[in-house]
């Protein structure tokens, strides 16, 4: 479904039909993904919730604009909004994967009176160290340069070729043309103003603002993926109401590479609403 916002166009689509007596799931894809990400998932998490999945600026059917502005932390939690607002809802529960769950924090801090609950896989309140940051900022250029003046289909193969999406390879070659064909389909203004605007070195660190809040949330991370689980494990200490919950046989991408595993982790954490 399609609503306008600020001159662009954003789509959301129902990943289960929708009831209004129902608590309702967002769901945030990661960098390159959609809202088509979740579809093979949401079946099978809890049938008390309603589950939306929201294409950020963008990717997916999500409109792709030149100005880097709609790729701030400050427009992603007003497009999060506009979706909440549109559906007329009074609380959300927030499932955010990678980029999805940093713009997840973000919303959450802004409106912490609306999100009653937190699944955050592979996740990142920023980098807080500020040679860390321009270090991370400097590479998220070179990577939106490289998208610009190369095909999406190279893009998406030389991004998933990362040591962070090793444990990809376990996949047949068939899944994983499916996988690449899938990240191709986004636009490279949108995908490298994402980079820009939104990249973890250009986020503001918010890891400061989370000591203070009390809402129930969930640490997904693989334990093949050495540096998000660490980067959870500091992530602990500075969110008091979070639990760590560490998939030991996925990498980056849990609820792709262990999705049995991953809806059990959701569900048992969705039992207490």
């Amino acid at each position: 479904m399609i609503i306008e916002y600020d001159n662009i166009k954003l789509n959301f689509e129902h990943l289960t039909e929708f009831d209004p007596s129902k608590k309702t799931i967002l769901f945030l894809h990661g960098f390159t993904g959609s809202s088509n990400d979740w579809r093979e998932i949401v079946q099978k998490i809890n049938k008390r919730f309603n589950k939306i999945g929201l294409d950020l600026a963008g990717h997916g059917k999500s409109s792709s604009p030149s100005s880097e502005n709609y790729y701030r932390a400050e427009s992603l939690i007003n497009q999060i909004a506009q979706v909440i607002i549109h559906l007329r809802l009074k609380e959300i529960i927030l499932c955010g994967y990678s980029m999805g769950g940093r713009a997840a924090i973000h919303f959450t801090a802004a409106n912490p009176d609306l999100v009653k609950g937190l699944i955050l896989e592979s996740a990142s309140p920023g980098i807080k160290n500020e040679k860390d940051r321009n270090a991370r900022k400097k590479s998220d250029e070179e990577f939106a340069a490289f998208i610009e003046n190369n095909s999406l289909e190279d893009f998406a193969a030389m991004w998933l070729d990362q040591e962070l999406f090793g444990t990809l390879r376990r996949f047949s070659n068939d899944k994983l043309k499916r996988i690449k064909e899938e990240r191709a389909k986004n636009s490279k203004i949108g995908l490298a103003n994402s980079l820009r605007g939104f990249g973890t070195g250009v986020m503001p660190y918010i890891g400061t603002e989370l000591t203070k809040l009390k809402i129930p949330t969930i640490l997904i991370t693989g334990g093949l993926d050495d540096k998000f689980t660490q980067i959870n494990q500091n992530f602990k200490r500075v969110f008091p109401s979070a639990k760590h919950k560490i998939i030991s046989t996925a990498g980056h991408n849990t609820h792709l590479e262990e999705p049995k595993k991953f809806i059990e982790a959701v569900n048992g954490f969705l039992s207490r609403f």
